[in-house]
């Protein structure tokens, strides 16, 4: 990370698999599920897809749709509803599966005087939860369209994926007059390629395949964690 410091500028985090281990849709499902929001049959498929994205990342995912899924299993319920069950997600499970050094890495650009934003596809509520847990100055994500506070199973501007996550990123760079050259941006999926494209210091977290090959050849920084780490990293907090 440069050592420039100074107001003037962002850093984006990706959330899934770059600030923490698996998909955080995976443990809003298992949340949901505890709610009886949705059935044994829809969590068991949640689990197959957390299992395969921890082994490829999104590479041989159909992420759309299952993000489609996730929103169809809010329809019916409340803002309230879901801002509580993403903060029972993060105490019960999501706290015990971020990478440190990812989060360390964010908290040092809020401590160089940057701002740090959450860009994920997650939903809006669920990203805020989890920006707002971590003290981090705010999140992008999904939005789901509501009546009276309803979700009603729409969505707002599309999923926050791929190219749309550098069209909000470049919104609120512009919004605040400030230089995507001087910003940063961490993802492990080349979906995020378009994000990590439009800033001056890209950095690729644990990259899939295709991201790991496109860094290599642009020489990018590549930062490596492993699962053995997380675990030192949950054990000490249990001491």
């Amino acid at each position: 990370m440069s050592e420039e410091s100074g107001p003037r500028a962002i850093a984006f985090f990706d959330v899934d698999n770059t600030l923490l281990r698996g998909a955080s849709l995976y443990h809003v499902g298992v949340g949901a599920w505890r709610m009886r929001f949705i059935s044994l049959a829809d969590i068991l498929s949640f689990g197959w897809n957390q299992t395969r994205f921890l082994a490829v990342g999104e590479d041989g995912i159909n992420i759309a749709r299952l993000r489609l899924r996730a929103m169809d299993m809010i329809t019916g319920h409340t803002r309230t509803e879901l801002i509580t069950l993403s903060h029972d997600i993060f105490d019960s499970r999501l706290i015990h599966r971020l990478w440190p050094e990812t989060v360390a890495v964010a908290h040092a650009h809020l401590e160089a005087g940057r701002e740090v934003w959450l860009v994920t596809a997650t939903a809006q509520e669920v990203a805020d939860v989890i920006a707002e847990r971590l003290e981090l100055t705010g999140a992008l994500g999904t939005k789901l369209a509501t009546v009276d506070g309803i979700f009603t199973g729409q969505l707002v501007d599309g999923i926050c994926h791929g190219e749309r996550k550098a069209v909000v990123a470049r919104g609120i760079a512009e919004a605040r007059d400030i230089d995507l050259a001087r910003c940063w941006a961490y993802s492990d999926s080349h979906n995020d390629i378009p994000l990590l494209e439009l800033v001056g210091n890209p950095v690729a977290v644990n990259p899939d395949t295709t991201l790991r090959r496109y860094a290599v050849a642009r020489g990018w920084p590549i930062m490596h964690m492993k699962v053995a780490q997380l675990k030192a990293a949950r054990a000490s907090k249990k001491r």
